[in-house]
């Protein structure tokens, strides 16, 4: 199978930017977790990262939307669901432009998580104060006023090639595609509509963001028919920047239908090991183990597997190999089972085992193979 085809069978989940940011700046960390789970498209505004194109005439949040739509229709004639609703979640005006297609294309959208954002955000006269000082010094005069409103404490400190990231897209900005993005957000307010809403909305808000903060994230949760409110304490205006792991595993427990009470990495493990094991496993757990439950759930799959740096794949190719290698002979069949659920498939994990001969000696890999056979011929029984 090709990768565009496998890619194809995934549901399709669309990403949207904050003003001044590209879409590469603000989600690449955050996509690293959804990529195996969903097909990830994200978008550019105008004048922004990849999108050079401004238009002439003034633009709406609604404009947006509507240009949004085009480029999806794009991708899903490529995709074969020409037409068929997708997940959508946005950031600051990517949110905006959630709302708007919420409204007005109802039927595109199965669901939306709208993180740090609002029903309206600023007032006219403040954009018209921003754009006043774009034109002035150029979207680099508005860097220093950006780092202190976008990121919480300790954020430039910690995580300083983010940071630089998303400061460099701003001053790459185009001033002429910024400007129209305070336009159309001057007169964007939907606060009034929001009980037209069906869909279920996640809203993320970021309990230092001075932009939007959380009263606004909860006026959206209040306002639609299905919409529910997390905080993340100590991020500011770009939550998936800030938090990546966090926000990932909240829009996959969103998009997916899990519960959004469960901790990430009860979410994860679930999604790795299935239900029916880690239902048992609970079930099983005494006062002698019950800890050591918790402690795999925190720090194995809420640690590692949550990580962004591989995906699912990968990391059940590396947990298989190391379990070979280490004679871990009943977690072996369960990893090989979610490795099958990670979407390996039988020729991959023959390829795998095949090499961990060499590496992890023959007599481990005839071991390995047994236990495979038994995990294959399992499947066709069911």
């Amino acid at each position: 199978m090709s990768g565009a085809a496998h890619r194809a069978e995934l549901p399709l989940l669309v990403l949207g930017p904050s003003l001044g940011t590209s879409a590469g700046s603000v989600w690449t960390a955050c996509a690293g977790g959804l990529t195996d789970a969903f097909d990830v498209l994200a978008w550019d505004l105008p004048g922004h990262g990849h999108n050079r194109s401004v238009p002439d005439e003034p633009i709406t949040v609604g404009d947006l939307a509507d240009g949004l739509l085009a480029l999806v229709a794009d991708v899903q004639l490529q995709r074969g669901d020409d037409g068929a609703p997708f997940a959508y979640a946005g950031v600051s005006l990517g949110g905006s432009v959630g709302l708007q297609l919420l409204l007005d294309h109802p039927d595109r959208v199965t669901s939306a998580a709208l993180i740090c954002t609002g029903a309206r955000i600023g007032t006219p006269a403040s954009w018209a104060d921003r754009v006043a000082k774009v034109r002035a010094s150029g979207t680099s005069g508005l860097v220093s006023m950006s780092a202190e409103r976008w990121f919480g404490p300790g954020f430039l400190e910690h995580q300083p090639a983010r940071s630089s990231e998303l400061l460099h897209a701003l001053s790459e900005a185009m001033d002429a595609g910024y400007i129209a993005a305070c336009d159309a957000l001057a007169s964007f307010d939907v606060r009034d509509r929001l009980s037209e809403i069906s869909q279920p909305v996640l809203a993320i808000a970021g309990s230092e963001d001075p932009t939007t903060p959380p009263a606004s994230l909860q006026e959206i949760a209040d306002g639609v028919k299905d919409g529910r409110l997390v905080v993340l304490d100590g991020v500011s205006h770009l939550a998936p920047a800030e938090r990546p792991e966090e926000v990932a595993a909240l829009l996959r427990r969103h998009f997916l239908g899990q519960r959004v009470d469960r901790a990430p990495g009860e979410v994860v493990r679930r999604e790795v090991l299935g239900d029916e094991w880690v239902d048992q496993s609970f079930a099983n757990a005494t006062d002698l183990t019950r800890e050591f439950q918790d402690f795999i759930t925190t720090y194995a799959w809420g640690g590692a597997w949550t990580r962004p740096g591989l995906d699912r794949r990968s990391r059940s190719m590396v947990t298989v190999t190391a379990l070979v290698a280490g004679g871990h002979h009943e977690e072996l069949a369960l990893h090989l089972r979610a490795a099958r659920r990670n979407g390996l498939s039988w020729t991959e994990i023959k390829e795998m085992l095949l090499q961990t001969a060499i590496y992890c000696g023959v007599p481990a890999a005839n071991t390995a193979f047994r236990i495979a056979q038994g995990v294959r011929d399992e499947e066709v029984d069911q």
